[in-house]
């Protein structure tokens, strides 16, 4: 046991728990939120479960975090980011697509930071966190299935033969012409439309009920850019003829009354910011035909200069929270010669 305890936490063990904390905390606020207002009896066990897990991880992150000595970051608290008496904002069905959509990234996120532990309590805690976390994927899933509501991705003929690609016009586009797009291709170029359109009715919610004109333009600015990345990425699935249309704007209410901070709205946003560049490099890495890459390099650059406006505003109202740094060796060794 003593020998158990003498073994620190790597960097990369202490980031994925520094961040877990911060999204469990302001999951939390959103949840117990969704709670408060949900009126279908069906969807609201579903809305419990992903609380439950929040507040569970929460928990377990800050028991860990303080054994070894850590400072708990600030995070987010529902007394102060979450108005629980405000009109609703959002329908259930938003609501059901949001968290199908989170558990989808956090079998993502939770896959990483598994791979990444080593430690055995940090290993146990994130198997423990993929397989919650799967369960709430599964149970969203399945209601979306059972009331109808879920988008199926396109589908795409049977293989009955296996071909060789022979021709460089596969990658690049000589004449103007351009092959079909392959399923991994449209498998993308459909998730990133979903997420998109996603993320236009949350900034449409959150520009709303915020009271600061710089967020306000901020989040208005999102809206064009992702509802622009949706036309693009419809555009390339029309043009195989594959027709897809996604849009939440209709779920979200007319609600102007103060629901969440700005703190927390701009912390949602910089972290879909981060994972939407995320997934525009892996539509790159699985998208051979050139033109589709050159879109998703212009998104991706695009999304990088709003994430710096965003950070800009966080810095400025301090509501950015500093992750773990690396010890300055230069600055110790300047204040020890100054001492």
């Amino acid at each position: 046991m003593e020998e158990k305890k003498q073994i620190r936490l790597t960097s990369a063990e202490i980031a994925q728990l520094w961040a877990q904390y911060l999204n469990d905390t302001a999951s939390e606020c959103m949840l117990l939120y969704f709670l408060e207002k949900v009126e279908d009896g069906e969807i609201k066990p579903i809305i419990e479960y992903a609380t439950q897990l929040s507040s569970t991880n929460i928990q377990k992150v800050s028991t860990i975090l303080i054994e070894e000595r850590n400072t708990l970051p600030q995070g987010f608290k529902v007394e102060d980011d979450v108005n629980l008496k405000a009109p609703r904002l959002f329908s259930d069905t938003y609501v059901l697509h949001f968290i199908h959509q989170m558990a989808k990234i956090g079998l993502t996120a939770y896959s990483a930071s598994l791979s990444s532990a080593v430690r055995k309590d940090i290993t146990e805690h994130y198997k423990s966190c993929l397989t919650e976390t799967m369960t709430l994927f599964e149970i969203s899933k399945d209601m979306l299935l059972a009331k109808g509501i879920y988008v199926r991705s396109p589908y795409f003929p049977n293989l009955d033969h296996i071909d060789l690609v022979e021709e460089k016009s596969f990658i690049w586009d000589f004449l103007g012409e351009k092959r079909p797009l392959t399923a991994m291709e449209v498998s993308n170029l459909y998730a990133n439309t979903q997420r998109n359109s996603l993320g236009v009715a949350t900034l449409m919610g959150f520009s709303q009920v915020t009271k600061s004109k710089d967020v306000t333009q901020f989040f208005i600015k999102g809206i064009e850019i992702a509802k622009n990345h949706v036309q693009s990425f419809t555009g390339k699935l029309a043009e195989s003829d594959i027709p897809v249309s996604v849009s939440w704007a209709t779920e979200v209410t007319n609600v102007t009354t103060h629901v969440f901070s700005e703190k927390l709205m701009m912390f949602y946003i910089a972290s879909l910011n981060a994972l939407g560049i995320g997934f525009y490099g892996t539509a790159v890495a699985q998208s051979p035909r050139m033109d589709l890459g050159v879109m998703y390099n212009k998104m991706s650059l695009q999304v990088q200069l709003y994430s710096e406006d965003g950070a800009n505003i966080m810095i400025e109202n301090k509501w950015l929270e500093q992750p773990p740094l690396a010890s300055d060796r230069k600055e110790l060794t300047n204040k020890n010669n100054q001492s």
